[in-house]
């Protein structure tokens, strides 16, 4: 495959990010598609129950759908479906998070210019304090860019890293630990279209624009907070 120059900015900074709100993190690299199966297979087949959330960030190029290995692509769904309720019963009711930085096709998007910058129904659940859920609740994806009839191409500085992996850490480092999971990813949505254009000497690569895209089965707020340990008894 060909290589991704600004990958390993990426990397370190998701690296020092992630830790710093929480997380304990493992990095992996140049992996193929099987030993990708393979590695998250193991994770979700590992005990979460001391867990409280799980992330996965996928840095590879990619296509609609697909994440590439060294070697071919796959779905990233075959990744996904590892961790649904029915599969990794220890992360149940618990947030499970894929951040991909990756194209999902070969589209541009020009940018336009512009002038300036509930339901009354209730779940009563207290009679039966136990009830079932959707397998596929509690996830979260973060694309680095929209789908499109195309799908579409996702920027990359070879020296400071993709426009949606510095935006999100740019968020985390400031918001991380004070904002909740949409509020953040609508806070790095606003800084990559806002903040990025490309810039090339190849007209048909110049003056480009980019926005992240996020689908979200979340049931609950998700907040980067240790827990407060209770006040002692007195």
């Amino acid at each position: 495959m060909f290589t991704r120059n600004g990958t390993d900015k990426d990397a370190g900074d998701l690296q020092k990010c992630f830790r710093d709100i929480g997380f304990e993190v493992h990095i992996h690299n140049d992996l193929s598609c099987n030993k990708m199966r393979e590695v998250l297979g193991e994770v979700a087949n590992e005990d979460h129950s001391e867990a409280a959330c799980f992330s996965c960030i996928l840095l590879s190029h990619g296509d609609e759908g697909l994440i590439y290995g060294t070697d071919a692509f796959m779905a990233i769904k075959d990744l996904t479906t590892l961790f649904r309720g029915d599969r990794c019963q220890s992360l149940i009711g618990k947030p499970k998070l894929f951040f991909i930085q990756a194209c999902r096709g070969s589209e541009f998007d020009d940018g336009i210019q512009t002038d300036s910058g509930s339901s009354n129904d209730t779940l009563e659940m207290d009679a039966n304090p136990r009830y079932k859920i959707p397998v596929e609740a509690d996830f979260l994806y973060a694309y680095s860019t929209v789908p499109g009839t195309l799908g579409y191409y996702s920027w990359r500085n070879p020296g400071k890293g993709s426009w949606f992996v510095q935006s999100l850490c740019s968020v985390l480092n400031e918001y991380g630990k004070r904002l909740d999971i949409l509020q953040i990813l609508t806070l790095v949505n606003y800084k990559v279209a806002r903040n990025y254009e490309s810039q090339s000497d190849d007209p048909r690569f110049c003056m480009k624009k980019q926005v992240p895209c996020v689908v979200s089965m979340l049931t609950k707020e998700l907040y980067f907070r240790k827990s407060i340990p209770p006040a002692p008894q007195i």
